[in-house]
C-alpha cells in the first residue's frame, strides 16, 4: 500500500523555488535542497526525481502561477493602461517584498539554463508567445478604445511590455534601492503606453 506525502508537494515546490533563486541551478547542492526543502532524500526522489526534474518542476510551477495572473488582469474590462499598470505594480511589489521576492529569482537560474536545455528554452519560448499576443491583444483593445494612439507599433510594445516584466527581476538584483525599481516602471507604464 502506498503511503500518503507527508508534505504539501507545492509548498515544496515554493521552497525549490527560493533555493533555487538563492544559489542557482549550477550552486544548488543536493545537501542545500534537502535542507530548504525541509524533506528527505528519498521523499525528494520519489516525488520529484533529479535535481534538474525538481528545477524544471519549480520553474514550470513558477511561470505558469505568473502567467496566468497577467493574463488574467490584462483581460478584465476597463482600461488597458489600469490592468498593464496592475500589472507592473503586482511585480513590483513582490520584488519589493523580502519573501516574496526569493521565488522571482528562479527566473535567473531558469533563463541561465536556457542556452544549454533545450526543454526549458522551449518552455520560455510557448511561455513569451502567450504573453507576448496577451499584451498584444490587450493593446489592441487599447488602440479600438482610443486609450493609446494607433501609430504605436502594437507588436513591437507588446514584445517589449512582455521583457520588461523579465528586467524587473534583474534590476531589483542589481539595486537594492525601491525608488529605482519605482522608476523603471513608471517609465515602462507612462513613457511606453503614451
Amino acid at each position: 500500500m502506498a503511503r500518503n506525502k507527508e508534505f504539501d508537494t507545492i509548498q515544496v515546490l515554493h521552497k525549490a523555488m527560493e533555493v533555487f533563486g538563492h544559489y542557482g541551478y549550477e550552486g544548488t547542492s543536493l545537501p542545500l535542497l534537502i535542507k530548504g526543502l525541509g524533506i528527505g532524500r528519498q521523499s525528494l526522489y520519489d516525488t520529484y526525481g533529479t535535481k534538474r526534474d525538481l528545477f524544471i518542476s519549480a520553474v514550470k510551477h513558477y511561470i505558469n502561477e505568473k502567467t496566468a495572473t497577467v493574463i488574467s488582469y490584462l483581460e478584465r474590462p476597463g482600461s488597458v493602461k489600469e490592468a498593464i499598470s496592475k500589472v507592473f505594480y503586482e511585480v513590483l511589489n513582490v520584488l519589493k517584498d523580502d519573501e516574496k521576492r526569493k521565488e522571482c529569482f528562479i527566473l535567473d537560474s531558469a533563463i541561465s539554463q536556457v542556452p544549454h536545455d533545450t526543454e526549458i528554452a522551449e518552455f520560455f519560448n510557448r511561455d513569451i508567445k502567450r504573453l507576448e499576443e496577451a499584451f498584444y491583444n490587450t493593446l489592441v483593445r487599447a488602440q479600438e478604445e482610443g486609450e493609446i494612439g494607433m501609430q504605436k507599433d502594437i507588436d513591437a510594445l507588446a514584445k517589449y511590455q512582455n521583457h520588461s516584466r523579465y528586467s524587473l527581476t534583474q534590476v531589483a538584483k542589481l539595486s537594492s534601492d525601491p525608488k529605482v525599481l519605482d522608476d523603471f516602471v513608471y517609465c515602462i507604464i507612462h513613457i511606453g503606453l503614451r
